[in-house]
């Protein structure tokens, strides 16, 4: 999730913000609200919403340009992965905002930190006495820190993952039933 202009209100009457630069603001990495890099993973899915007057087609042209430029940071397995849309009216206090969500393998390396904080926690059975006691089965943590893992690894196969290897995937999922 990113969010653009991330700058004090009272700041915005000095600066005339372009949808270029709401764009470049909205995919750079200190505008995001999650801790992890981008630019360490690759998107799977993005959507933007931008708010104020503003040309549909500038932004079309813009996301779709920042899309060519940095073709190696989304997958190519997913064609059409990125959608935009503009509402003309701005947010309060603010001449135009861009908003942000992606679907990024980078995420990953949160996941791994959040996993590797309650391994560290759970071998120790700190606080879990506090759960137990309100009718939690050690279990269910245990099948959580496995449910993390599998997400970890399912990130880090779609980071890897080329068009050539796409079938791979449609084959595996067919032999489960949801």
């Amino acid at each position: 999730v990113g969010f653009s202009p991330l700058t004090s209100r009272g700041s915005q009457q000095y600066r005339a913000l372009t949808v270029p630069e709401l764009t470049q603001q909205m995919f750079d990495a200190k505008n995001m609200m999650a801790a992890s890099d981008p630019r360490h993973g690759r998107y799977l899915t993005a959507s933007a919403m931008f708010r104020g007057r503003m040309s549909t087609k500038e932004v079309d042209e813009q996301m779709l340009n920042v899309q060519n430029k940095n073709s190696s940071y989304f997958v190519e397995w997913i064609p059409n992965n990125m959608k935009c849309s503009v509402c003309d009216i701005p947010p309060k206090g603010l001449k135009m905002s861009a908003t942000f969500i992606g679907n990024n393998t980078a995420i990953q390396e949160m996941f791994k930190r959040v996993s590797e904080q309650f391994t560290a926690m759970f071998r120790r059975k700190a606080f879990l006495h506090w759960y137990t006691g309100e009718g939690m089965d050690e279990m269910e943590f245990t099948e959580a820190e496995s449910n993390m893992n599998d997400l970890v690894s399912e990130y880090q196969q779609y980071q890897d993952a080329t068009v050539e290897e796409e079938g791979e995937f449609d084959e595996e999922d067919e032999g489960e039933q949801y």
